[in-house]
């Protein structure tokens, strides 16, 4: 993993000095990832996913290699509010070096399992949504390490299913796909509910694999705060049949107004406020286990309107995790 391995850059942790710790720069400690101690009492740990390999091979923009350290430097800047008892780390970041993205993953893997056991909650920053396979993975080698046969749910919210066949190769568009085939050699369910996704985004053949796999999924035009009561009784429901949830949020879902830094950028996503509403019932079920973002390009933001909407999400989960 060492080979796939930076650790975290103390000088992209700036911003307003308080002395009080009234900012989230001024909360974090750079600890590299085996040096992270299990705390007395849940913490947070940053890890990034420093790899576009996955968008180039998926014919997108690149750029999302940049991502972990935009979304940390403005995540830095926000206000804390979390108890003094809760800690939050920056572990660093998974590098993928020349083209080896499966290596990443596999870097990645490890990682998630590693901060998972040091009692760690986990949050991913992309780099690629091939992030997803990786993550997915070290969620999953913890649990079964812990030999009680815990099954994990996905929840994705993006435009795109991200079920593409990986007949030429692994790329940011196949990770679900991926999963969805282990699961059916394993003979075990692969539990996974898309929200947000769009009909002007997938051609017919992904729908028709989202059928064959028993996928759950909310269309774009019912991914709307007006529906929420409808949306929430879908994810209960989901919820429900599964031990553990893992989220991971494509920043390329919502509406290129709010997120223009991105793989791949569309008008017609959907809105942060659906999204906050969602995140909100997720955590209150208890079963939140670990969550990611992707897909941030630094390259195309504008006034870095998508690393502050990246960090926003952060602050919201992490405050609503610990009631602050």
């Amino acid at each position: 993993m060492m080979k796939h391995y930076s650790k975290p850059k103390k000088d992209i942790w700036q911003g307003r000095v308080s002395n009080k710790s009234l900012y989230l720069h001024e909360k974090v400690k750079c600890t590299p990832l085996e040096e992270i101690p299990e705390p007395p009492k849940k913490s947070i740990a940053l890890l990034g996913y420093a790899c576009d390999e996955g968008v180039k091979r998926n014919q997108g923009r690149i750029g999302a290699v940049n991502g972990p350290e935009i979304i940390k430097t403005s995540f830095g800047k926000l206000p804390n509010h979390l108890p003094s008892t809760v800690q939050l780390y920056d572990a660093g970041s998974i590098t993928c070096k020349n083209t080896a993205m499966e290596a990443a993953q596999n870097a990645l893997s490890k990682a998630v399992a590693s901060l998972l056991e040091s009692k760690q909650f986990p949050i991913v920053l992309g780099g690629g949504h091939d992030v997803a396979y990786g993550h997915y993975h070290g969620i999953k080698n913890y649990l079964d390490s812990k030999k009680e046969g815990q099954t994990i749910g996905i929840i994705n919210f993006d435009a795109h299913f991200d079920l593409r066949k990986n007949v030429d190769n692994n790329n940011s568009g196949t990770p679900f796909y991926q999963i969805a085939m282990e699961s059916q050699k394993e003979d075990s369910n692969f539990n996974y509910l898309c929200l947000g996704i769009r009909k002007d985004a997938n051609d017919r053949s992904l729908f028709q694999t989202a059928k064959d796999l028993n996928v759950n999924f909310i269309l774009s035009d019912t991914f709307q705060i007006q529906f929420l009561d409808e949306i929430n009784t879908w994810i209960n429901a989901f919820i429900k049949t599964v031990d553990n949830v893992y989220v991971t949020i494509d920043l390329d879902g919502f509406s290129s107004a709010y997120a223009p830094g991105v793989s791949a950028p569309s008008p017609m996503g959907f809105t942060p406020q659906i999204v906050l509403e969602c995140l909100k019932t997720i955590i209150g079920s208890g079963k939140l286990i670990s969550m990611d973002l992707a897909e941030m390009n630094p390259k195309y933001d504008i006034d870095g309107q998508t690393a502050k909407l990246a960090a926003s999400l952060m602050h919201f989960v992490i405050h609503t995790l610990y009631k602050a």
